[in-house]
């Protein structure tokens, strides 16, 4: 096979070495004979770091000394996975590494391993914004990645003996960190609560309470461009982290009050919020990195005067809102330009209409995020005041297009109710330039029914703009056999700049030698999975069975349940003797998931998931044909195994739900077939990899639409089908728990009477396709040549694609180098 050519780098293996010695000697203190692999790994990172710093510090003089408009990407999540690998793909060092680590006597993956994953996402928001930044600096496009470097990130899955979600904290940075670079220096002051009061004719905010955020600062090497940009994530200090007169009273509690007041702040990623203090801290950590992530790129772009030509700002910067979460930031760079730097109201208005865009990633109506204007005047009383001179000077602009009073009644920023909310997606859209949905259905939805009177008044701000990933996280990294066999059927690893390159691969569909290498690559891959399962997760897993992958955030919509009943559905016809379990395809079904902790039925579909696994295994009447793996607290790490070893995903949400998706992307770059709705970019996946290489099934959005209307009823769909009712009865019956029939009522009870999102009325076709997909799996070598073909189809689907339709439909900018 072809060797895939790195970056190129002056740096020997044996200098690596020497360098690893001197980290060791000089920041670790210990001799390489001392060493564990733990002190291998951060002089490894040492190293690794200081060798991208000269490139670091020459992106950041050339995007401040240029004319390249840069892009702030503001996201409360990043969830980055572990940077070596990464970070020494892109510096061209991965050979010199490995060969160094060796001959100081240990093993690279070891040394690879000992990262301790950084839990700063929940799911496809997080992995989206870590791949758009790893593509910005693959593009040479000067940016920030702007967030939060919260303490313990999104918890710690494990499951308890009943097979119940259990959250802990997730220690992540309870030992070294050697990526991140705190700057005490370029701290930021953020302010809350108080009263705002007028002074000679002008609006003044007296906050009662401040905090420090104090930045953390990431480099994000880009491959083969040279350039490395930044991920600034903040921490939360206090001003007064003691007390000392209250410590001496033995008051010892009182003492640190303020310190953890502020550094809860930047504790964990989306406290619960079921209640109002837990509404008022995530309010506080959407202003936390907003205010202090605006307030830093005026420092970067204007640094050498305290009286900055702001009217040049969005010259210098366009700001990206990743979902509502930043949007705050809206209102408060008003308030920056206004109150702290005295700019009239219009020309404050004009500079943030343009430095801000918008991306919405939902289309649940629940899930576009609305404040209590009560909590927002609470504690951000002047960006209260500027929230409402924003809805009434909306208002007027509406009034003067000829809107009707119930369409500007229905597109209020700010509710004129009883009980006023701020609506975050409807300030985002009126006040940014621009607002994009993130694959082709989606955002044709977000015009057609989510954002429709906007898309009706503003039609030329709606914009799509299709997810994507980054072929060297998620190809070549977690990858690397199917990375080989790409370069050596391409005769190239230029695909990896450019991954519309994939489409050579098409052709080899039909060469049955290569057919049958890339079988032997997924097997590999599944053999690998399966030993790291047995390794991690004590799993037993047959490497000679179908892969059947579902990964998702626990998610109603998602429907994790119609794949369990699916499944429990065919266990019910092997106890019953209606299938004989010897014509069943063994298969492995594999489960990724967590659920938030305050979200009762998609913690108790787990419980439901990890029972059902715990009976299947242990009955002898199922002969091992069917296997269910679930591993806790699913990350990057695991996907990044999972992923290459996967020969069917399952993209199965209800159709019209699904904003995107990113997996479903990552499983057909790396050759699995999907079974899926017309759902999200599943829609476009089918286009590209063809109708006949996607295991099509389910509703349509219209279908879906007209359901609703008609009044939908699941029990119609539970008394017509024997099959479902057979699934569900074992589940009010207590098969599932041990003879409670207690234990999932509400789950059962929620199925037959609500059913939200049609997991009932599609159930059958479900089960339909299933026998398309035996079929198929039978015959390996056409299965395979399909799977190439997913692979050769979806170049599309790179990052890099995305974040150029970016530059050229949304921000307007370019790369440092062109």
């Amino acid at each position: 096979m072809t060797e895939l050519t790195a970056p190129k780098s002056p740096l020997t293996a044996n200098e690596f070495a020497d360098e690893i010695r001197q980290a060791l000697k000089y920041t670790q203190g210990v001799t390489p004979e001392q060493a564990k692999t733990a002190d291998i790994y951060v002089a490894t990172a040492t190293v690794v770091r200081r060798h991208l710093m000269d490139s670091w510090m020459k992106t950041q003089q050339d995007m401040i000394n240029g004319d390249t408009k840069a892009v702030g990407y503001l996201s409360a999540e990043f969830l980055m996975g572990k940077q070596l690998r990464n970070a020494l793909l892109n510096a061209g060092l991965t050979p010199q590494f490995e060969e160094a680590v060796r001959g100081l006597g240990f093993d690279p993956q070891a040394v690879v391993d000992a990262e301790y994953e950084p839990g700063l996402g929940n799911g496809g928001l997080g992995r989206l914004a870590a791949c758009f930044i790893d593509s910005l600096a693959s593009l040479g496009v000067p940016a920030f990645g702007y967030g939060i470097q919260y303490k313990y990130g999104i918890f710690r899955q494990e499951f308890d003996d009943e097979g119940r979600q259990i959250e802990r904290p997730d220690y992540w940075l309870a030992n070294e960190d050697p990526w991140g670079h705190i700057d005490y220096e370029r701290d930021q002051r953020v302010n809350f609560g108080g009263k705002v009061v007028e002074e000679n004719g002008k609006r003044v905010w007296k906050p009662d309470w401040a905090v420090r955020a104090i930045p953390v600062d990431y480099m994000v090497p880009g491959y083969a461009s040279g350039r490395v940009n930044t991920l600034r994530l903040w921490q939360a200090r206090s001003y007064d982290e003691f007390d000392l007169l209250t410590f001496n009273k033995s008051e010892y509690l009182d003492a640190v009050k303020p310190q953890v007041k502020a550094e809860d702040i930047s504790k964990v990623l989306y406290p619960e919020d079921s209640t109002e203090v837990g509404k008022e801290l995530r309010l506080e950590q959407q202003y936390f990195f907003a205010s202090a992530s605006i307030h830093d790129a005026i420092r970067v772009f204007y640094p050498d005067t305290d009286k900055p030509d702001l009217t040049t700002f969005a010259d210098k910067i366009t700001f990206q809102l990743n979902d509502t979460h930043p949007v705050i930031g809206i209102p408060e760079l008003m308030r920056i330009m206004i109150d702290e730097y005295g700019y009239d109201w219009d020309t404050a208005w004009e500079v943030t209409h343009k430095t801000f865009n918008y991306t919405c990633h939902t289309l649940l109506p629940e899930a576009l995020e609305v404040w209590p204007a009560s909590l927002i005047g609470k504690l951000l009383p002047r960006h209260l005041e500027i929230i409402e001179r924003i809805n009434k000077q909306f208002v007027s602009e509406l009034e003067a297009k000829g809107a009707s009073e119930d369409q500007i009644k229905r597109m209020l920023i700010l509710t004129d109710d009883e009980h006023p909310v701020v609506r975050m997606a409807y300030l985002a859209t009126y006040a940014g330039s621009n607002v994009n949905g993130v694959a082709e259905l989606h955002s044709q939805l977000l015009k057609d029914v989510t954002l429709r009177d906007f898309s009706d008044v503003y039609p030329a701000k709606f914009k799509n703009v299709t997810n994507g990933v980054t072929p060297r996280r998620f190809i070549k990294l977690a990858n690397p056999r199917l990375s080989e066999l790409i370069t050596e059927g391409l005769g190239t690893d230029k695909w990896l700049e450019d991954l519309d390159l994939l489409e050579g691969l098409a052709p080899l569909a039909q060469d049955d030698e290569f057919v049958k290498k890339f079988a032997a690559v997924k097997h590999e891959n599944k053999v690998a999975f399966a030993d790291f399962s047995k390794q991690r997760y004590g799993a037993e897993l047959d490497a000679n069975t179908m892969f059947d992958t579902m990964i998702k955030r626990l998610h109603e919509y998602k429907r994790q349940a119609l794949k369990i009943l699916e499944i429990i559905a065919t266990y019910s016809d092997i106890k019953s003797g209606k299938v004989n379990v010897q014509d069943i395809t063994p298969r492995t079904y594999i489960f990724g998931a967590k659920a938030a902790p305050g979200y009762y039925l998609a913690k108790m579909t787990i419980q439901l998931i990890n029972n059902v696994a715990k009976v299947i295994d242990n009955d002898p009447d199922v002969n091992g044909k069917i296997k269910i793996f679930f591993p806790w607290n699913y990350n990057i790490e695991v996907a990044q195994m999972l992923i290459p070893a996967t020969e069917l995903d399952e993209q199965i949400s209800q159709a019209g739900k699904e904003a995107s998706g990113t997996s479903n992307m990552k499983f057909a770059l790396n050759g699995a077939l999907t079974v899926g709705t017309l759902d999200g970019a599943n829609v476009e996946i089918r286009e590209r990899v063809g109708a006949d290489n996607f295991f099509l099934f389910g509703m349509t959005v219209d279908e879906v639409e007209k359901m609703y209307e008609q009044g939908y009823d699941p029990s119609k769909y539970y008394d017509a089908d024997p099959r479902l009712k057979a699934a569900i009865d074992m589940v009010a019956d207590g098969t599932f728990s041990n003879g409670d029939r207690n234990t999932y009522a509400p789950l059962v009870s929620d199925w037959l009477t609500k059913d939200w999102f049609m997991t009932l009325a599609d159930f059958s076709a479900y089960h339909d396709i299933q026998a398309d997909i035996d079929a198929l799996y039978a015959d390996q070598l056409e299965w395979n040549r399909k799977a190439i073909l997913n692979v050769a189809n979806s170049g599309y689907f790179s990052s890099d694609r995305s974040i150029k339709d970016y530059l050229d439909r949304i921000w307007h900018t370019h790369s440092l180098d062109k």
